[in-house]
């Protein structure tokens, strides 16, 4: 992959984007992050953090924008976009819980890319938002609906319409970001973070992320129903049985993934 990165450490997957000097996004960069994912998403990897240096990700290539203006290919964009959609759906998707580990900037795409984590831990130096009404346009990666779930209607809107950049502080206020620690510690406390999930009910832990993504926004009697299929996958699972057990003997669980 020439512009992201995949290593292991244990059964934690390491997503890099490697795309100097900002990794700037593109459809380029969009592939390379799916196939990451994809390997990522193997049973033997049971956490993931996504990250990028000196910065998550700036946002997209502008300079793809004016190519598109000038040679009035509509496909240009729409493939970047479409591209990016995928990928953070397919965050969404997975069983294993992602943190994104946000480093500098996390602006337009770059943003909507760490929001498709479940978690986004940042450093004190960070900052995110999504400028796009300052080229004059919008995010076009699922931005006006993961922000306003994420932070709440008319603020994510006000963020929207301003196209301002937040500070740590502020996002970890307002629910954007989950924690914030100084840069040198943060890729070190998102993988031991990710070292803790790995090492959970992963069965358990998936079907709570299937049913929490999937039942957002349903009406009551729908989000029930995909937890009551969750709850059943997971009952089944090796790991509740180690779980129980493991709560009858007293002593502490040794889950195995499955």
């Amino acid at each position: 992959m020439q512009y992201v990165s995949y290593t292991t450490e244990g059964a934690v997957g390491i997503i890099e984007l490697n795309r100097p000097p900002v990794n700037a996004l593109s459809a380029e960069v969009a592939a390379n992050l799916y196939e990451a994912l994809e390997q990522a998403s193997e049973p033997d990897i049971r956490a993931v953090v996504m990250t990028g240096r000196p910065h998550f990700a700036a946002g997209a290539d502008i300079s793809a924008f004016q190519a598109a203006h000038r040679s009035d290919d509509e496909g240009v964009r729409s493939e970047e976009a479409s591209r990016l959609t995928a990928v953070i759906r397919q965050m969404e998707l997975m069983a294993q819980p992602i943190i994104a580990a946000v480093f500098g900037y996390a602006l337009g795409g770059g943003l909507e890319l760490a929001m498709g984590a479940d978690f986004r831990y940042l450093a004190e130096d960070a900052r995110v938002g999504q400028p796009e009404s300052r080229l004059g346009i919008i995010p076009g990666a699922g931005g006006t609906q993961r922000l306003t779930r994420l932070v709440g209607f008319n603020r994510g809107r006000e963020i929207i319409y301003s196209g301002r950049h937040l500070e740590a502080q502020e996002a970890l206020a307002i629910g954007l970001a989950d924690k914030v620690f100084p840069a040198k510690d943060l890729l070190d406390a998102a993988l031991a973070d990710a070292a803790a999930y790995a090492k959970g009910p992963s069965v358990a832990l998936g079907m709570a992320k299937r049913a929490i993504n999937e039942g957002w926004g349903r009406p009551i009697e729908e989000g029930i129903a995909i937890e009551a299929d969750a709850f059943d996958i997971s009952f089944r699972s090796d790991d509740a049985k180690e779980g129980v057990a493991a709560f009858l003997e007293k002593r502490k669980p040794d889950f195995k993934g499955s």
